[in-house]
């Protein structure tokens, strides 16, 4: 990647993993907007999102990537929303999210966006759907068990997964499914091991939980099959890394830059096949 960064968000644009924001670091946030094309092996730079920030999410509706949340350089947690149209490389603000809040996460169900836990002065356990449709939010179910921040999410047919964490009482192996169409959450089994910004997504339909921190920066992958409702541990990455971001495409699970400790600013890239 050309620019090293943690903090950062990615999500899929027609076959192109768009990464965006994130900190190069102390106080150094960004508004840098980078794609990288599987096919080609190569990255471009694209406009730069207007509001420079970190432990931002993202989620794609129709081909606009959405921009949620985060933190400016002054620490202060943002409710601001941005949406990139990659087809004119141009960004819009949208309406703002009723709860600023950093280290978040973000999932999309249904041409709807769902916003999940962060921190704001504490660790929350707010939910606030985005429709695009109409640019308004509404409140939704809350997370049963407490706030969080630093968590991962995904989804899978239509249901979302909240992963780990950090709550008052440290790192969190606690996984959480919500059900957009009921409002519901119901608790999953929890991860093998405790982790804290780390990135979630689904590789040939299991989740895995990517990297992270647990009292250290992490190298570890944890996969959960919905259909034995268990965890297993994968390979894992080549670098320990926390913040980072996760996507899938073309076959292939990318690990996208992130923190290693120190002045440790990523822009590896790492990517993990299966048969």
């Amino acid at each position: 990647m050309p620019t090293a960064r943690f903090g950062l968000a990615a999500d899929i644009i027609r076959n192109k993993i768009y990464v965006v924001g994130g900190s190069a670091g102390l106080g150094d946030y960004l508004s840098t907007l980078e794609a990288y094309d599987p096919a080609t092996g190569t990255w471009a730079t694209m406009a730069p999102m207007p509001t420079p920030r970190e432990g931002l999410a993202v989620g794609v509706i129709n081909n606009i990537l959405y921009a949620v949340g985060g933190r400016d350089s002054a620490g202060d947690a943002l409710n601001t929303i941005e949406a990139y149209d990659a087809a004119t490389n141009t960004w819009s603000t949208k309406a703002s999210m009723p709860t600023a809040r950093f280290d978040l996460a973000v999932r999309v169900v249904n041409g709807v966006l769902y916003a999940i836990g962060g921190m704001a002065t504490i660790p929350l356990n707010t939910v606030e759907a985005y429709d695009p449709a109409t640019n308004s939010w509404r409140q939704r179910a809350t997370m049963p068990s407490g706030g969080r921040f630093g968590l991962a999410a995904t989804e899978r047919y239509g249901i979302i997964y909240a992963i780990g964490g950090y709550d008052q009482s440290g790192v969190l192996n606690r996984v959480e499914a919500y059900n957009p169409a009921q409002n519901k959450w119901i608790a999953k089994p929890s991860m093998t091991y405790p982790a804290a910004w780390l990135a979630a997504t689904i590789f040939k339909g299991t989740i895995f939980a990517v990297g992270g921190w647990n009292g250290g920066i992490v190298n570890t992958v944890q996969a959960y099959d919905p259909k034995s409702n268990a965890w297993t541990t994968k390979p894992s990455m080549p670098t320990a890394r926390e913040e980072l971001t996760a996507r899938v495409i073309n076959g292939a699970l990318y690990a996208i830059g992130g923190y290693a400790g120190g002045d440790g600013a990523l822009n590896t890239v790492e990517a993990f096949y299966s048969k």
